[in-house]
């Protein structure tokens, strides 16, 4: 079992060659520029979370994923489980890209009668996951994948990714999962904490503080990864060692910079849930050309 199981990591895993990164950086650029459009076409929505998520989104949706934008309901693809649904724009656009349906439906962002609402709806988009959007609940609706594809024995070598933001933690559900999925060692699961470290009202350490975080999960009987969220290669190496054979589920802990890409967004928790009016838009696109 442990040398199939390493099989199965070294078929979806490449290594990362300087042209690929290039092509990774391509994509994350054209995510963000996408994400900063389809906002300020909408005229609201959060900015910061999903700029700071394009590079891991790119990496996801163009190396890491097992997955057919041309069988979006492939039975054997990898799940992917948006808890913060409200960084829909970068999930959105990643799937543009990648091919699941036309890059002009992002300008329909949050306008009636369109698939991309707010935050992802299953019912309008069969192939999403879940419909999210109460924070917490993401790594809930995870555990309960990854466990009913244990018990059936389905799709091996598949895992269930769930994307969760720093400030969500703050729910206490969250931790009742977290402690379900440690007790019955699903490392079918793999957690990626986006720690940008803000939440609308402000700062994370000022609202509600989080550390010592690393020990918090590892005091729940994970295997903790701290990386960089804008280094490919480190992240890439991250997923790889998430997905290694061993007891204990993994929780990769990405760090980004809220904002990333738009020196004037960068870092200002201002930009959580708000959109750039068309000004803003045309400094920002100009600026990420």
């Amino acid at each position: 079992m442990l040398i199939k199981s390493l099989f199965i990591v070294k078929i979806y895993f490449d290594m990362l060659t300087e042209l690929k990164i290039k092509e990774l950086e391509q994509k994350a650029l054209d995510i963000r520029r996408s994400i900063i459009e389809m906002l300020s076409e909408a005229g609201s929505g959060h900015t910061a979370g999903p700029l700071g998520m394009a590079d891991i989104f790119a990496l996801f949706y163009f190396h890491i994923l097992r997955h057919d934008p041309k069988n979006p309901l492939w039975d054997k693809r990898d799940i992917v489980v948006l808890s913060n649904g409200h960084i829909c724009p970068v999930y959105y656009a990643a799937m543009a890209h990648a091919g699941y349906f036309p890059t002009e439906e992002l300008k329909t962002l949050r306008k009636f009668g369109s698939r991309l609402q707010g935050h992802p709806h299953r019912e309008y988009m069969p192939w999403l996951q879940t419909s999210s959007g109460p924070l917490g609940s993401g790594l809930s609706q995870a555990a309960g994948m990854a466990l009913a594809d244990r018990m059936n024995h389905w799709a091996e070598g598949r895992f269930i990714y769930c994307f969760m933001s720093d400030g969500e933690l703050d729910e206490g559900n969250s931790w009742e999962a977290i402690m379900f999925v440690a007790k019955n060692k699903l490392t079918n699961l793999i957690a990626i904490v986006d720690r940008n470290n803000i939440q609308i009202d402000g700062r994370t350490d000022d609202i509600m503080p989080l550390e010592p975080l690393m020990d918090k999960w590892h005091a729940f009987n994970w295997r903790v990864i701290e990386v960089d969220g804008h280094d490919f290669e480190a992240l890439n190496r991250a997923v790889e060692q998430a997905q290694a054979p061993g007891d204990k589920p993994t929780v990769i802990i990405a760090h980004t910079i809220p904002g990333k890409g738009v020196k004037e967004f960068e870092g200002d928790y201002k930009w959580h849930g708000k959109a750039p009016n068309k000004a803003e838009a045309a400094m920002a696109l100009q600026e990420l050309s």
